[in-house]
């Protein structure tokens, strides 16, 4: 009796140790209950990738981005998708936090499809529909792209700010004559038949910045993920192979279309499209410098109220996988 009580706490021990050895470390991750990152979330458990993930994923809906930027400070979630702007702000202030790529798709101007408005030039004395606000990055890099050809879209043109879905609606009713719109929403104007006069690419392309700079990215503190290191580097590789699997196959595209909440086709093809010509192909010395350009662009656009008083991008703000 005294042998078998021996084997079995030994037992229960190894056991116990077994288990406490291969425990994961888990991700709390916070999304927009309808955002995009949805898509290659889903994608991750339909092809298998969590099989043989080093992490366990917790996933927390939120209900707008200022929700997420609350929950991770506050340490209620690990990870947001968030933007390197603020991210560099808040090291400005002590915090530790770090950026990696998510996507380089931001916004469009879009336009009737019949719309005489065709350059820069033409939008003055317009009526434009501006989502994110007065400091919403892709007004301030159109007002920029604008002064290089000596016009000051900021008085001359009539501002509309709005919630991104309500700025479609503007334009569907003609009740302004373009927006500056999200990358998504923008599509889903696209397949209406509007016009993408200038994406968030070709914006920078005329500030002269030819890198794909990523908008958004996953945002969390370093000191977290240096003591999750492992863990942190698979999500962030698995979520890229998530998102090449939604655009190189059909089959995994299929499984989320319910998620992108387009009822018809084209409007699937164009959100696919858009979605896919986000993904991060290089991510460098050379984008990264490239990303400091912009900081000083917007520094000086916004004078300061975007990104707070820092001359410069904060070191660390980029998380070197």
């Amino acid at each position: 009796m005294m042998k078998f009580k021996a084997f079995l706490l030994i037992f229960t021990f190894i056991y116990s140790f077994s288990a406490f050895a291969t425990e994961k470390p888990v991700i709390r991750l916070g999304v927009l209950a309808f955002g995009t990152v949805n898509w290659e979330l889903e994608a991750l458990k339909n092809e298998g990738l969590l099989d043989t993930a080093e992490f366990e994923l917790q996933i927390q809906k939120l209900a707008n981005p200022q929700a997420g930027k609350i929950a991770l400070q506050s340490g209620a979630v690990d990870m947001i998708v968030s933007d390197w702007i603020w991210v560099s702000r808040l090291r400005t202030s002590g915090e530790d936090f770090t950026f990696y790529p998510y996507s380089n798709t931001s916004g469009a101007l879009i336009v009737p499809e019949l719309s005489e408005v065709k350059t820069l030039q033409d939008l003055q004395g317009k009526k434009l529909g501006i989502a994110g606000g007065e400091l919403d990055k892709n007004w301030l890099l159109l007002r920029a792209a604008a002064q290089q050809q000596s016009i000051n879209l900021n008085d001359s043109v009539t501002k509309v700010y709005g919630a991104p879905p309500l700025l479609n609606q503007q334009l569907l009713s003609s009740r302004v004559d373009a927006v500056i719109n999200y990358w998504h929403f923008a599509a889903r104007l696209e397949a209406q038949g509007f016009r993408q006069l200038f994406s968030g690419k070709e914006l920078l392309k005329s500030l002269g910045i030819s890198e794909a700079v990523p908008s958004l990215g996953y945002v969390f503190k370093e000191s977290w993920a240096n003591e999750h290191k492992i863990a942190v580097n698979d999500f962030l590789n698995k979520t890229s192979l998530a998102k090449d699997k939604l655009c190189t196959m059909d089959t995994a595209w299929e499984k989320v279309i319910s998620l992108t909440k387009a009822k018809d086709e084209k409007t699937q093809t164009k959100l696919r499209e858009r979605y896919c010509a986000g993904r991060i192909q290089q991510w460098g010395d050379a984008e990264k410098q490239a990303a400091e350009k912009i900081y000083q662009l917007l520094r000086k656009l916004s004078n300061n109220r975007l990104t707070g008083s820092s001359e410069s991008l904060q070191t660390g703000t980029f998380w070197a996988l």
